[in-house]
């Protein structure tokens, strides 16, 4: 089981580096979308490649932020269920769902999307507004955003399979396995 938990703590650190740079996106889209509006208003000039600039900023937060809002344990579920199990029954549910569910989804929206970013990328797809951006490097998030994410499922999996053999603890809050 540790050469898996090695494989689940390289996948954590990557979509932690991930995480700390959407966290910096954040930033940069409120800027560009504060320095835009205020251009506008104050020159009266706008411009279609900062507008979509910020699109493509949230897409990107959006996508890749999904597989390390998993890491953390910080997303959605059925709590209703959840919280009347037993912490043996929480990780056979995790478990269950990340393997079944989740982990087929995401690499089954990644392999649909891919047509999508290919077709872009062929033709070089740009924006047909007046000054916009090339398209073809943001469609490539939406199928990179699903393979990180069953990325991220497959850590937990290994991470939950080792917590059922008691060869590791998770830590609740922020999903990490403690020896």
């Amino acid at each position: 089981m540790r050469p898996w938990l090695a494989v689940s703590a390289l996948i954590d650190r990557i979509n932690e580096k991930i995480g700390y740079f959407c966290n910096f996106l954040v930033l940069a889209a409120c800027i560009v979308s504060a320095g835009n509006a205020m251009i506008r208003y104050a020159f009266g000039y706008s411009s279609n490649g900062w507008l979509e600039l910020q699109w493509y900023m949230f897409a990107i937060l959006v996508m890749f932020g999904a597989s390390y809002t998993f890491k953390r344990n910080e997303h959605v579920r059925v709590e209703i269920f959840y919280l009347f199990l037993s912490e043996r029954g929480q990780l056979w549910l995790d478990l269950i769902g990340t393997l079944f569910f989740l982990i087929p989804a995401c690499l089954l929206l990644s392999y649909l999307s891919w047509p999508f970013f290919h077709q872009a990328y062929v033709v070089n797809e740009t924006s047909s507004n007046a000054g916009g951006l090339i398209r073809w490097p943001i469609k490539f998030v939406i199928p990179a955003g699903f393979v990180m994410l069953a990325l991220q499922g497959v850590s937990e999996v290994i991470k939950r399979i080792a917590a059922l053999q008691g060869q590791v603890t998770i830590d609740a809050k922020y999903e990490r396995p403690t020896q």
